[in-house]
């Protein structure tokens, strides 16, 4: 994605049902991610060094845990980041940009994982925003400053 910015103005934005089957498609992928780079990681430890039981040895748990939280996090924060689509968001035609048309930057990728946790942490509230909210909103979107769209898929 080009960091000129796009006009907005007139683009459809996904419901609730797409973007729940992108989050769901993008759930898998990174379940396999997360298990990949666990395995990575821990085989080296648990065969070159004996450490087949990570909860004996409390810092090495406590780095497998932020590795996998990083990995985790970094496919979401990556993809909006460069380019405005994860997997997932690419197979359902879902777009990620800043409300001003340009890509996302960083600290908007954050903000909006952290309220998207939130989001599901209050039940889903944050998510089912989108069915009263005018510009079909949720609230990390509001949060973050930033706006899905659908795309076109010949022209992404």
């Amino acid at each position: 994605m080009s960091d000129a910015p796009i006009n907005l103005e007139n683009a459809a934005e996904p419901g609730l049902l797409r973007r729940l089957a992108a989050i769901i498609y993008d759930s898998f992928l990174v379940g396999a991610l997360v298990a990949a780079a666990f395995t990575l990681v821990y085989l080296p430890l648990a065969t070159g060094f004996g450490l087949e039981n990570l909860g004996d040895y409390p810092l090495y748990r406590a780095a497998m845990t932020i590795w996998i939280f990083t990995v985790g996090i970094g496919f979401h924060l990556w993809f909006w980041t460069h380019g405005g689509q994860t997997l997932g968001m690419r197979a359902w035609r879902i777009m990620l940009f800043s409300s001003d048309g340009r890509s996302p930057r960083l600290k908007q990728a954050i903000i909006r994982y952290a309220v998207a946790i939130i989001s599901l942490a209050a039940l889903g509230l944050g998510f089912l925003w989108i069915l009263i909210d005018p510009r079909k909103r949720a609230w990390h979107d509001i949060a973050s400053g930033t706006r899905l769209v659908l795309v076109d898929p010949n022209k992404t």
